[in-house]
Order: C-alpha cells, then sequence, then structure tokens
C-alpha cells in the first residue's frame, strides 16, 4: 500500500516513494514550491521538513521567510507545518572547558558557536551560555553535541596534549589473561573455540536442559525483540550446542569450547546481577567421549596448579550427580574445596533431542571464577 497526494481538483501529485506527478514538476520559471515530506515515523519527518524548508528559504523573494499550512489528519484533527522550534540549553563555561580539555573565556567560546551556526549569550554573570539551538541543527540532541561543536570550531589539533592528573597503569585484567592462556593450551589439545550470543530464548536455559524456568537465575529481558534472545544466558551450554548443531554435517568428531561470561541474579548486588567466568566443552560423536572430556579436566586442573585430592579443604574431586541435563548414571559433580563449580557428564538424549543432535555428547562446564578468587 502507497500513499496518494491529490490537489483539490483530485489531480496527482505524486506517488512517494515510487514517482512524482507530471503536473507538479519544477521548471526554470516556479516561482512557488510546495514542500511535503512522507515518512513511517512522524519525529523523522518533522526533522527533514524543517531542513529542507531552512535550506529553501534563503533563496526565497523575502528570504528566510516560509509559509506554514495546516494538516488535516485521519482523526479530524489539525496541526500546522513546518514547526521550526527553537529551544535553549544553557551549558557550563567550565563543563566546557573541562570536557574539550582547553580553558577559554565565556566570550571565546561564544565565538566559537557562533562559527557552528549557534547563537549564544551569556547569563549568571558569565558563568553559564544560553545556547539557542535552531531548527536546522536536529544533529544537536544532548549538552555534549554543543561542547562537540566547540571542540571542533577550536580545532582539535589545537587542543594541547596534557598528562592526566591521575596515576594509573593500564593492563590487562588477571583473569581475561588467565582465560588468554587456557583458550591457547585447550586449542592445542584439539578443540575449536566458538563465540556464541550473550543473550537466548528462556527454552534454552530451562525446557532445552530439562529444568524448569523458575528454577533458573535468570536475567530477563524487559521488551525482547525477538524470541532468540529474551534471556541472558546463565550457562554456555545451550550456544554451544547451537554451533554443534549448525556443524553437525561436519566431520567427527566435533570438539568445541567457549571461556566467556554467563549472568546470574544476585540480590548482593547493586545491580540485581552479576557476571561469572565459565568454561564449557563438548565433544559430539558416535561415542560420548566422556573419557576424553575427564582427561581435559585433569588436563586443565594441572595448568591452574589445583591438585587431584579427596579431601574437601584442598584440590578437586568428583561426585556422583543426577543433573537433570546429564543421563541418569553418567554425570558427576566437580567439587572444589567443598564446593561444587561445575559438571562432567554425557548429555541426556531429550537434551539432544532439543537441538536436534542424533549423536551422543559429552559434556565439560565448570566456574573458573570460583577457582580464579579462591
Amino acid at each position: 500500500v502507497y500513499p496518494v497526494i491529490f490537489d483539490k481538483n483530485r489531480v496527482v501529485l505524486s506517488m512517494p516513494p515510487i514517482i512524482n506527478g507530471h503536473h507538479s514538476r519544477m521548471m526554470a520559471s516556479t516561482r512557488n514550491v510546495f514542500i511535503e515530506c512522507t515518512a513511517t515515523d512522524l519525529t523523522k519527518a518533522r526533522i527533514v521538513l524543517d531542513t529542507l524548508v531552512t535550506m529553501f528559504s534563503m533563496y526565497c523573494q523575502e528570504p528566510f521567510t516560509v509559509e506554514a499550512v495546516d494538516v488535516e489528519r485521519v482523526d479530524g484533527t489539525f496541526f500546522t507545518y513546518p514547526d521550526l522550534k527553537y529551544r535553549t540549553e544553557v551549558i557550563p563555561v567550565n563543563l566546557i572547558n573541562k570536557r574539550v580539555g582547553i580553558n577559554a573565556k565565556a566570550e571565546e567560546l561564544s565565538s566559537l558557536l557562533t562559527r557552528m551556526c549557534l547563537t549564544s549569550e551569556l547569563v549568571e554573570e558569565g558563568s553559564r551560555l544560553a545556547v539557542t539551538i535552531p531548527p536546522s541543527r536536529a544533529d544537536v540532541i544532548h549538552a555534549c553535541d554543543v561542547i562537540e561543536d566547540v571542540a571542533i570550531a577550536y580545532g582539535y589539533n589545537n587542543i594541547e596534549f596534557v598528562l592526566p592528573p591521575t596515576v594509573t597503569i593500564g593492563k590487562q585484567l588477571p583473569v581475561n589473561k588467565l582465560c588468554d592462556l587456557l583458550r591457547a593450551e585447550v586449542a592445542q589439545a584439539g578443540f575449536t573455540e566458538a563465540l556464541t550470543f550473550a543473550l537466548c530464548s528462556r527454552d534454552d536455559i530451562s525446557t532445552s536442559l530439562r529444568k524448569p524456568l523458575e528454577s533458573v537465575p535468570a536475567v530477563h529481558i524487559g521488551n525482547p525483540k525477538t524470541a532468540e534472545f529474551q534471556v541472558a544466558r546463565t550457562t554456555l551450554l545451550p550456544g554451544v550446542l547451537k554451533t554443534v548443531h549448525c556443524n553437525r554435517n561436519m566431520p567427527l568428531p566435533l570438539k568445541l569450547f567457549e571461556v566467556s561470561d554467563v549472568v546470574l541474579k544476585d540480590p548482593s548486588k547493586d545491580v540485581g546481577a552479576r557476571n561469572e567466568r565459565r568454561f564449557t566443552a563438548v565433544h559430539y560423536s558416535k561415542r560420548p567421549g566422556f573419557e576424553i572430556m575427564h582427561g581435559l579436566l585433569d588436563r586443565l586442573m594441572l595448568l591452574l596448579e589445583v591438585p587431584a585430592c579427596q579431601d574437601n579443604k584442598k584440590g578437586y574431586h568428583l561426585v556422583a550427580s543426577d543433573e537433570p541435563s546429564y543421563f541418569p548414571g553418567r554425570c558427576a559433580s566437580i567439587m572444589f574445596e567443598g564446593q561444587a563449580i561445575g559438571h562432567l557428564g554425557v548429555l541426556h538424549p531429550e537434551v539432544l533431542a532439543k537441538f536436534e543432535l542424533p549423536l551422543p555428547c559429552a559434556v565439560l562446564d565448570f566456574s573458573i571464577d570460583m577457582i580464579f578468587k579462591r
């Protein structure tokens, strides 16, 4: 469906966005120009209309004058266009100098803004600038946009380079450095790294893993645009299994891993949630490869200098578990200093069916943060 614009005699003026009408064509002898703007977004249409009108107005017989029109909407209400509204932004002079990195007087700043087609005046004894935003500058939305114009008029190359007043040393986060080292070691063990989305569907972290949604400490998106991105992932497993699904026709075995953050609800945090760095690896083939994943776990713990020990106070060990996502009798919890930090096992057939995987799959999944922060 496309709009059709008629005049009062029912002569077609245009059929936007397809073609304009022959009746309304512009010629060298044209003196009266009617500017109309059609769009699916009223705000964008008003911005475009204001911009076109202000640019055309400089060529009028009386410069910078336009004739407004009344527009009747389908509900019978009338609005006058163009708006051509001006607004004022009051900005402290010291804030402008601080953000740009200069030390200019208020009068100089006002002169710089004039070069950017923004009129201003001093208020509050020269401590602030009242900047008038014309309708032709729809790109100026906040005070930072005005400050940017000051920097452009002043000249970026004219801003003096200075050392920051704080003494800091930038370096890589220790946990990121550790994960980079682990990635290299796991890749040398024959695994390929995957990088998946941080958002997923509610089913991916609940029913697909044979868990009720109420038991999952997930952070939900308030207004999701698609069913694939409804919650922040609480585990890396769904994303890795989707990657296996998309590559299931590749030569077997498929050995994938991912080291990344998950998001968990945590009422003790000021934002109500926290990030946790986790490691997940899968082995997909005609045989589950449980022993391969067990060997990978032992190798990673050796690299992390965590000894294998049955003592709950030192090292790590495995304890039989009945996690619903795993095959009964083929799952173990990874215990570290008396606390479960992850699982090792063979996925349940129902979980494999949810991700359309016909062959068995072994999984290693544990928290790196809980080991790193010991």
